[in-house]
């Protein structure tokens, strides 16, 4: 018997009023993030930066990047694990997509479009680093709101240092009559935290707690989805979830979609001691973000029920 409760991922504004610390304003923001991603382990922030300009041209741009031969795609690859071409699978024949290192600076992106293209792309390059830095700005901003919630703001600026962003473009074709809609198994992500721009094709389903599925209808084109990841999850021990989520297809149009993860790769993930006490003891041991990651790479472990518990948990 399913849950009666309805569920809708709480939406969030973020303004140069609300994401100034000196304003009343962003005492009551950080206690609207910090409950959505206990709740839910993710919400809808509608980013007034993020204007339509930005959005139009950055789908333009990615029509443009997933046009090209399967040939010249499958040259983005990486020793790094997660990074890479991942497309033509047989089991999920409905997704492709691509990963941009470094997301947040100009080298990043360029030295991805000098691969996708011999003499570069300089409009290409434009277009989507003017998405990628605002999707890094804002991550921040919600970290930084999560740490001073909880008490641990001391530690935001270490995480900075640390922190690196992975981008990944995904587009999910249309299903052909007799395929599944499913387009990308229910999973975690394994970041710190995640940021998801899309264009208006529908797609992505959150699992609450209660076990229900629910879609996210309405978002604009200056919404993006902020998701929390396992290493955050087992930095504030437990307090923050990572969502259980996926992608369904319907319709006759394809999905274009950007999640940049935020990896530490400087610092190991380590709950703060107040995190931890007799009510609240620790579950999960330090470690290191980019060996986790290393971890949930290798094929034998993707099908865990809960790879960071097996990984490190207490």
């Amino acid at each position: 018997m399913g849950s009666e409760t309805v569920h809708r991922l709480p939406v969030i504004e973020f303004t140069d009023k609300n994401t100034n610390p000196e304003t009343e304003s962003w005492s009551e923001t950080c206690k609207k993030v910090v409950d959505a991603l206990e709740q839910y382990g993710c919400f809808v922030a509608v980013y007034d930066k993020l204007t339509q300009e930005i959005h139009t041209q950055l789908l333009e741009s990615l029509q443009t990047l997933f046009s090209l031969p399967t040939e010249t795609k499958i040259q983005n690859k990486s020793s790094k694990a997660l990074h890479g071409y991942e497309g033509q699978k047989p089991y999920f024949p409905l997704s492709e997509s691509m990963s941009i290192a470094d997301a947040h600076t100009v080298q990043g992106v360029r030295d991805f479009s000098n691969v996708m293209w011999p003499n570069g792309n300089p409009t290409f390059c434009e277009n989507l680093f003017a998405y990628t830095k605002l999707a890094a700005e804002l991550e921040r901003i919600v970290v930084r709101m999560v740490f001073e919630s909880y008490g641990v703001g001391k530690h935001h600026e270490s995480y900075v240092g640390s922190a690196n962003y992975l981008c990944r473009v995904m587009r999910y074709r249309e299903p052909e009559i007799g395929e599944k809609k499913m387009a990308f198994m229910p999973h975690t992500d394994k970041s710190f935290m995640s940021t998801i721009h899309q264009n208006n094709v529908a797609g992505l389903e959150v699992k609450a707690k209660d076990g229900e599925w629910f879609g996210l209808p309405g978002l604009t084109f200056s919404s993006v989805v902020v998701m929390a990841g396992d290493a955050i999850m087992a930095w504030t021990n437990d307090r923050i979830i990572s969502p259980i989520h996926r992608v369904t297809m319907e319709g006759s149009e394809a999905r274009y979609t950007l999640a940049q993860f935020s990896v530490m790769e400087k610092d190991m993930v380590k709950a703060p001691d107040e995190f931890v006490d007799e009510d609240h003891p620790l579950r999960y041991k330090p470690f290191d973000h980019l060996k986790f990651l290393d971890f949930f790479s290798q094929e034998e472990n993707r099908m865990l029920e809960s790879p960071i518990h097996t990984y490190c948990g207490v």
